[in-house]
């Protein structure tokens, strides 16, 4: 057989070069995503020489097309030759981090960080840092805003003698003529703080990079102040409390005290994470007098902010006592906010408090705001309550959780919210292993087989899920006593859906009960509503036997009721007029089958002696071995 022509060969990569300059906008997409399988065909040599080049002259294309096509470079370097030919890359992505379209640009900026990550030193001087004053003194703002991404990555791995220059060039770009070139000097000043590490002293901090800070956290428009948020959590970080309260404390209590809201918003949404980075004493002498004026906000989106913050404060001012003396009067205000959205953050986070506060106080003061939160009118603010009442749990135990909210739960339970009703129903069994089997039946019994009946079906379903764990709680003896009766009782009811919760039911509860108990209560309901006239009925039967048969199988005893009471019912369900019903009786017998073990006993005699032969048929999947 002759070699294939290598013409034949190459002839998909043609065409794969002529679909990335075809008209159509889908083409052109297909294409950018296979270029790696362009570049395997090709080779390292062509790829770089040819291909490369192409690209670089293919800029100018729809804004999909380019950002797929800036993704894809940035996983180039292994089809160009490995790191050291990955400079080659950097001329198209730099076309591309200066388009207009900002999702484009942080594709290329993103690609060129992960360049930057395998080029030696050598080519980072050569290349990367040419572009970068390229990107940096570009006309158009965007070469500008996406030059300062790139600063933060190749600033620790350029030649020490180049960082001065990085530094000047970053401070320029802070002081930009242009907004979207400050918003991003300052969205990109924390990484560069970051990525630094130890290649930049405190004291250039102090010197050069604290002043590029205060420029930015002073700028005219409020959508460059409210980004320098991370950069001074960056630099105080990196500098120390100490030296962060002495050159950044005048500066944390402006922002908080800033006359725009989103600046305020960013610095409540961040306010644990800058209290971490000063020191004890200034929490208290400072942070404490900001935390109280951002909980008494004139904006609801500022107060929802800090309201997430209250439990993480309260670890890091570590003194229960000032906390209740400052903190928890303004909290107490919280609890009736006027914003749904407010009291609702704060309903998330209370219960966080009880670990820190301690019994006595969690009684005195968390309680209280428990209940009546536990009675709001807006749903997410009595789900947050219920959500974290474990925790209050913990502190101070099921007997005063109980005596304190049980009455409002109880109420919770037949909440107009369906969601309400179902997070009542999934704290029950842990109210129960607590309250003890006496308590439950006298208090919550009732209330559970209540919800059998809703007329929202992620409850009922809810509700026979709570049996079983109720079962596997308080035994089986007490569900068949309780409980099982009053199940089976809804088999005979007029209305088809208690009828169908009944069977929902018993397929719950078969696993977590014996052998006795499905033969002794739950078959005999099954069976009678083998014959029910409704067919959704009949086909939810024959499913349940699949559960049942897997219960019964277990045991010998089981066995032999499959074989007495269960395959009779599914035989009989198989010659139903309805064709799902037939179906999944067919199934059953099959699982049953499948299963299925004879033991045939034949007693014979030969040369006067009895033996016993005993004959084992296995049947499996129809198969006699």
């Amino acid at each position: 057989m002759s070699a294939p022509n290598s013409s034949d060969e190459l002839y998909p990569i043609a065409v794969l070069i002529d679909e990335l300059k075809h008209d159509d906008v889908t083409l052109r997409l297909n294409a950018i995503r296979r270029l790696s399988t362009i570049a395997q065909a090709l080779g390292e040599q062509r790829t770089r020489d040819e291909l490369i080049p192409f690209i670089d002259e293919s800029v100018d294309d729809e804004d999909e097309v380019l950002t797929v096509l800036a993704e894809e470079l940035g996983n180039f370097t292994p089809y160009v030759g490995g790191p050291e030919h990955a400079h080659i890359l950097l001329s198209p992505l730099d076309n591309l981090a200066a388009v207009e379209e900002p999702l484009v640009r942080d594709r290329a900026v993103e690609s060129l960080n992960k360049i930057a990550e395998v080029l030696s030193p050598q080519q980072i001087e050569e290349y990367y840092l040419p572009l970068i004053a390229r990107l940096s003194s570009g006309e158009w703002f965007t070469s500008r805003t996406s030059a300062t991404g790139l600063y933060a990555t190749v600033y620790p791995r350029a030649p020490e003698g180049t960082r001065e220059g990085l530094r000047a060039a970053y401070g320029k770009l802070c002081r930009d003529e242009t907004p979207m070139v400050r918003r991003a000097s300052s969205t990109n000043l924390a990484k560069l703080i970051t990525a630094a590490g130890e290649s930049i002293t405190n004291d250039l901090l102090i010197q050069e990079v604290v002043p590029l800070y205060m420029h930015l956290a002073s700028d005219e428009q409020d959508s460059v102040r409210l980004l320098t948020v991370d950069p001074l959590i960056a630099l105080s970080e990196k500098l120390g409390p100490e030296a962060a309260e002495r050159e950044l404390g005048s500066e944390m209590k402006a922002m908080i005290e800033d006359k725009s809201w989103r600046v305020r918003y960013m610095i409540a949404d961040r306010f644990v994470t800058l209290a971490a980075s000063v020191s004890a004493s200034v929490v208290k002498s400072v942070l404490i007098e900001a935390f109280i004026r951002l909980l008494s906000d004139t904006e609801a989106e500022v107060r929802t902010a800090i309201a997430g913050q209250i439990p993480g404060f309260a670890k890091l001012v570590d003194d229960s006592a000032l906390f209740v003396e400052r903190i928890i009067p303004k909290i107490q205000e919280l609890v009736n906010d006027g914003s749904q959205h407010v009291r609702a953050a704060l309903a998330s986070q209370l219960g966080g408090l009880a670990p820190l506060f301690g019994t006595e106080a969690t009684v005195e003061h968390l309680l209280p705001m428990l209940q009546r939160m536990l009675e709001d009118d807006f749903p997410d603010v009595r789900l947050n309550i219920i959500a974290k009442l474990d925790m209050v749990n913990g502190v101070i135990g099921i007997d005063r959780l109980s005596q304190s909210l049980l009455p409002a739960i109880v109420k919770l339970a037949e909440d107009k919210q369906w969601r309400v009703r179902l997070a009542i129903i999934e704290y029950i069994p842990i109210l129960a292993q607590h309250f003890g089997v006496q308590f439950f039946d006298a208090k919550l019994g009732t209330l559970c087989m209540s919800w059998l009946g809703d007329h929202v079906f992620s409850i009922r379903e809810a509700a026979t899920v709570n049996l079983r764990r109720l079962t596997e709680v308080f035994g089986i003896e007490w569900a068949t006593r309780t409980i099982i009766p009053q199940v089976l009782a809804m088999a005979a009811h007029p209305n088809y859906l208690y009828r169908m919760t009944t069977i929902f039911a018993i397929s719950t509860l078969a696993p977590a009960v014996d052998v006795s108990v499905v033969d002794q209560y739950i078959l005999p309901t099954i069976t009678q509503l083998v014959e029910d006239p409704i067919p959704n009925i009949r086909f939810n039967v024959a499913k349940s036997y699949e559960v049942l048969i897997g219960v019964l199988k277990a045991t010998e005893e089981g066995r032999g009721v499959i074989g007495e009471k269960v395959k009779p019912m599914l035989e009989k369900l198989e010659g139903d007029k309805d064709a799902d019903v037939r179906y999944f009786a067919d199934e059953d017998l099959e699982e049953e089958g499948s299963e299925y073990i004879q033991v045939q006993f034949a007693v014979a005699k030969e040369n006067d002696a009895s033996w016993v032969r005993i004959v084992i048929v296995i049947v499996i999947e129809g198969h006699m071995l």
